[in-house]
């Protein structure tokens, strides 16, 4: 069964515009300093005091990268210095020594992603040493989802041995565009013999499931050239897919003016390579799980969203819902039950405020209940494309058509042209409503309004 009978272009232009792509709510443009390191210790010591035995999902943030690839809007730093990373490895280290202890050993780490930046930048002795430092001060479930991203440059066996030894069982790694003349443009030269590689390291090793990310917009990008590039990733055949729309935005990431802008193909050509992408994976079997996601419908991904058990937060969809998230690393950002937390942002502070012996984090935020329950309505809409109505009335003890009388008008537009059915129970998205859900999730967005009157700080939907 097909998931969408036509890709309709105009359609997907007509909601081409900037909005969040909901790894939180509220997202990060309303954190403040307000939520400072003793707000921070103060959460952790009553979540671990509380006799809560919820299970626990830990980010590590690795920032450093061998170049710089001019698309990137990753928070990350170039380097050759290996004393460097080592001194990074230490000060990493000593954050997690100082959290550790307040964390009760009744709660059980279900979920582990290691993120950058590159992670597989680290040589495979300091992949050893870092999983076992983690390993040695939290408890980990039997089941755990121990997710790692991996550039294949430079990368060796041994690398991905070590992150296997390590405890890894899912992998994700950039393509973005296996043209040559792409590559060069955007400073990431990737041959595919070395992407093979890493894939077949990957699966002789024994790795769940290996992501793939393709960026669409790039410069010099055709039509023709990309569905070479599809046409090689569905013969690699990754368990799951990222296909990210490239945001521009020099005023945010000043490197992207390394970026020709007259070479970026055209917002019309842009929507043409988005469907031919499409098109191409849902043929070969793929599903689309929302926006720019797609997973084998036997991968762990699919089924937790036709089970309804999908969730979604910093790493993006998930499989492991209700677990108080812990960042890691310089500009980390974690979220409890009711805060988010974000580390300091360059390693001049990061390493300061370590060497104070006080935790690290920059800004954070306290959630009131308005936000409680949007985000609940916005995850589940996201992630279950449908939302029923009762079930947030019983949650949350609001009647959801009075509470939401703004948002439901909102989405009356999507009704007619068949994105969105409306029903005094129900909310359900529909065919291509999958492709611009962050549109669909925006109506119940309370701060998006304010928010889009500064210049655009969010990637385009489409």
């Amino acid at each position: 069964m097909k998931q969408f009978d036509s890709i309709d272009v105009d359609l997907l232009r007509k909601y081409d515009r900037p909005g969040p792509r909901y790894t939180s709510y509220p997202t990060a443009p309303v954190f403040t300093s307000a939520f400072g390191p003793k707000e921070y210790k103060n959460e952790i010591l009553r979540s671990n005091s509380s006799g809560d035995t919820s299970d626990l999902s830990l980010y590590f943030h690795f920032p450093f990268c061998d170049t710089l690839c001019y698309f990137c809007g990753c928070t990350m730093l170039v380097t050759h210095s290996r004393d460097r990373i080592r001194e990074y490895n230490a000060y990493l280290k000593k954050e997690i020594d100082m959290i550790a202890p307040l964390v009760s050993k009744k709660r059980k780490v279900s979920q582990l992603h290691w993120g950058g930046g590159t992670p597989s930048y680290l040589d495979p002795d300091e992949i050893l040493d870092i999983g076992s430092h983690i390993r040695g001060r939290f408890t980990f479930a039997d089941e755990v989802e121990a997710g790692v991203e991996i550039d294949p440059r430079g990368l060796t066996f041994n690398h991905v041995k070590a992150l296997r030894d390590s405890g890894f069982n899912r992998i994700s790694m950039g393509v973005q565009d296996f043209n040559p003349k792409v590559q060069e443009a955007v400073n990431r030269i990737q041959p595919e013999s070395i992407t093979r590689d890493a894939v077949d390291w990957s699966r002789r090793l024994g790795f769940k499931s290996i992501n793939l990310d393709l960026i669409y917009g790039l410069p010099h990008q055709t039509l023709a050239s990309f569905k070479k590039t599809v046409d090689t990733i569905i013969d690699i055949s990754p368990d799951r897919l990222a296909v990210f729309n490239y945001a521009h935005v020099p005023w945010l990431k000043p490197h992207q003016k390394l970026i020709h802008q007259e070479q970026l193909p055209s917002p019309e050509l842009k929507l043409q390579i988005f469907k031919m992408t499409i098109e191409k994976l849902i043929d070969a079997g793929y599903w689309s799980i929302g926006m720019d996601h797609f997973a084998k419908r036997t991968d762990e991904m699919a089924i937790a969203q036709k089970n309804k058990t999908l969730y979604r937060n910093f790493q993006g969809y998930s499989t492991k819902a209700g677990c108080d998230l812990y960042g890691f690393g310089m500009s980390a950002i974690g979220h409890f039950k009711e805060t988010y937390q974000q580390n300091k942002k360059t390693l001049i502070e990061y390493y300061k405020t370590l060497n104070e012996n006080s935790l690290v984090t920059n800004v954070g935020y306290r959630m009131t209940n308005d936000d409680q329950i949007r985000k609940a309505v916005i995850i589940q809409i996201m992630c279950d494309m449908e939302l029923d109505k009762a079930s947030v009335e019983r949650q949350f003890g609001i009647t959801f058509d009075t509470y939401f009388i703004d948002a439901l008008h909102k989405l009356e537009a999507f009704v007619p042209v068949g994105l969105v059915t409306l029903s005094k129970e129900r909310i359900v998205v529909n065919g291509l409503g999958r492709l611009i859900i962050r549109n669909i999730a925006m109506c119940f967005d309370a701060y998006l309004e304010q928010m889009m009157k500064e210049r655009p700080i969010f990637s385009r939907t489409v």
